[in-house]
Order: structure tokens, then sequence, then C-alpha cells
């Protein structure tokens, strides 16, 4: 068995590392259900590699926002960046979230069943109405489509769709995803002064530590980073 998992890690066009990890698991799994504990297999940890965010500028953003044709579409993005949504959370999105009044959106269950709420700018805010008023949703913000004619949210892959074309329109280069949206709202708000632990409770995390990736995107600190190369040729 040992040999057999050499062989499938040295050949050509490999898995993944990931993919053999669970190989691996499967394995273990088939040997316990036929009691063959003495062929078990012991799979070092994996680490994950530490990749950074994608993360757009801020004209990028503004290229990758008036990029859609429909209104639909270009609110799901500007949600995704003006309240930092992860894309789940913005297919659940219901009407009764919406508090135009206050001008706050309520993020119901997000990642660790979490709830939270996070700001509307006046900009969202007249969006979302003019979107109302024109679409009349029904139940959910953004409906899916449904044969059998029940209100159903939009799919995760309809937002991906959306973020997809609107980077294709838009002629952007980096490798832009729904995600991306949230990561580049994070970003921009440390660059803009926002503090981490505020930025934490925004994005709701449950672990500090993963709010401090941003930290290394951010142009922030006490000086603002510069290459040596600027100042090479100063007068």
């Amino acid at each position: 068995m040992q040999d057999y998992l050499h062989f499938l890690k040295r050949k050509h066009h490999t898995p993944s590392d990931s993919f053999f990890k669970h190989t691996v698991y499967g394995l273990r799994y088939l040997f316990r259900i036929f009691d063959r504990k003495e062929s078990s297999v012991i799979l070092p940890s994996i680490e994950r590699p530490k990749k950074l965010p994608v993360v757009l500028s801020q004209q990028e953003v503004k290229e990758l926002l008036k990029a859609p044709k429909l209104l639909k579409h270009r609110l799901i993005l500007a949600l995704l960046y003006g309240c930092g949504l992860r894309n789940f959370e913005c297919c659940k999105l219901k009407i009764t979230d919406i508090d135009l009044d206050r001008k706050m959106l309520h993020v119901r269950e997000g990642k660790g069943r979490k709830d939270r709420y996070v700001p509307l700018c006046g900009l969202l805010s007249r969006g979302i109405k003019t979107y109302l008023e024109v679409e009349k949703p029904v139940e959910y913000l953004f409906n899916g489509n449904n044969s059998a004619g029940e209100p159903v949210p939009i799919s995760a892959r309809g937002v991906q769709w959306a973020a997809r074309e609107a980077r294709r329109a838009s002629g952007i280069h980096k490798q832009v995803t729904a995600h991306s949206l949230r990561h580049s709202y994070a970003t921009h708000l440390l660059e803009m002064g926002t503090d981490i632990f505020t930025l934490k409770e925004l994005l709701g995390h449950v672990d500090i530590n993963t709010t401090l990736v941003y930290l290394h995107v951010a142009r922030v600190g006490r000086q603002t980073p510069f290459s040596p190369l600027e100042k090479l040729y100063e007068e």
C-alpha cells in the first residue's frame, strides 16, 4: 500500500496535496470497515500554503461596479464590497433584513451561525430603494429561478457568475471572485483608519487572527511603504 501511495504521489500530473490526503483518508476508512488496522497508513499533516488575498484598488472596484448591465447584478457586487458580505450571506439576504431608516443591514447566521449588523452607506440605501421599487423581489432581496414559482434565494453560483462577468467586462486582469470584494472591503477600511477590532466585528470573524491577515496587504503603518527605486533617482 505504501508503494502504491508513493507511486501516486510521484506520478506525472499528480493530484493536489488535498486530493492525495483525502485518498489516504478514504483508504483508512476502508481498512476500518474490514477491520484491517494493520494496513492503516499514516500521513503527516499537510500545511496549507499561506496565500495572501487578491485585493482590488479603489479604481478597480469602481470599474467593476459599473460593468454589469443589470441593476440586480450591480447591487449584488455593491453589497459584497460595501458591506463586506460573504457569498452565501448575500444569497440569504431577505427584504426584512434591510433597515433603510437606520441604514443598517442585518446579516443573519453568518459563518459560525453568528449574526451581525453592518452599516449601509447612503449610496447603497438609495440603490436598494430603487431596486425594490423596480424589481419588486419577493421575500429574498435577490430571488433565484424556481420552476415551482416559490420564492428562492439566488444561488452562490449566480453571485459568482455576476462577479466573473463584471471582471470580464471591466477588463481587470486580476483573478477576481465574489470573495475578492470582501477582501477589498476589509483592506480599504484598514487603509481608511478603521481599527482591527472594529473590522473583526464588521467581518463577523470569530478569531482575531483571521482578521490580522489584512494587515499584510493593507498600506498602513507609521510610514507609507515605498520602493527603494523611487528614492534612487530623486533629485
